[in-house]
């Protein structure tokens, strides 16, 4: 793989699988921008891709606000004259049981998971339909698919997510050269489970006999689905460890 004429825009930059994917297509040559809301950490990664040989430019962005995202998208197209993939990977995960009224934690991942993926797509696909070529990559995850206690919300947006994308490249084709990819993760050892704060969901979520992935692996995923042919659009990846059954 040699991505050294994409662009790449990557959303929740700063740690877990938007980090692993930034370091992994820079390593391929290709330009990305990186998007989240912690500055010192964009920098730090902005600084080890550069070590590397790689390049890549920062802006803070919280993808709950569409103006940021815009102004994220604008700084691309300035930096690197164009943007080829989005890679609309933020996201929070404060699983809770319903019971718990756990609202404002709902209503951040209504923002964060939903929102802010309509976000990004809104900051690009202009840019795409300008050019008539693109391709959108949204982080959905297993939960999008099975259900489990505590993940009704959180399932909720990651379904949210696969019905975007599918409308989305329904409204695109025929004829369109832009490709919509959902890539849907299982468990990744990533900070997204630090945002728990209901203990008893916290405490069953440590009972489950999984081992999580390395989030290079998603990387590898996202990277592949950016590799094939400008004709094929993967629509779907579903990646989860070999000890996880559902």
């Amino acid at each position: 793989m040699n991505f050294s004429n994409k662009s790449v825009l990557i959303t929740g930059a700063s740690s877990g699988i938007g980090q692993a994917t930034a370091i992994e297509l820079a390593g391929k040559n290709a330009r990305v921008m990186l998007a989240a809301r912690r500055e010192a950490r964009l920098e730090a990664l902005k600084a080890d891709i550069a070590a590397k040989g790689g390049e890549a430019e920062l802006c803070v962005t919280d993808v709950t606000d569409p103006i940021q995202c815009k102004t994220a998208a604008e700084r691309t197209i300035a930096a690197f004259g164009k943007i080829d993939v989005l890679f609309n990977n933020a996201g929070i995960m404060p699983l809770s049981y319903l019971a718990k009224g756990h609202i404002d934690e709902w209503h951040r991942m209504i923002d964060v998971n939903m929102k802010g993926v309509l976000n990004g797509i809104a900051a690009v696909l202009p840019h795409f339909l300008e050019r008539d070529e693109g391709h959108i990559i949204n982080v959905s995850s297993v939960a999008g698919h099975v259900v489990f206690p505590g993940s009704a919300v959180y399932s909720a947006t990651k379904f949210a997510v696969c019905a975007i994308s599918d409308g989305l490249r329904m409204e695109l084709h025929p004829g369109s050269r832009i490709r919509v990819t959902v890539i849907s993760p299982g468990a990744v050892s990533t900070e997204l489970a630090d945002c728990i704060t209901d203990p008893d969901v916290l405490r069953n979520w440590k009972k489950i006999p999984v081992t999580p992935m390395r989030a290079e692996s998603i990387a590898a995923a996202v990277a592949y689905a950016m590799d094939q042919p400008p004709e094929v659009d993967v629509s779907e990846i579903v990646v989860r460890p070999v000890s996880q059954g559902l």
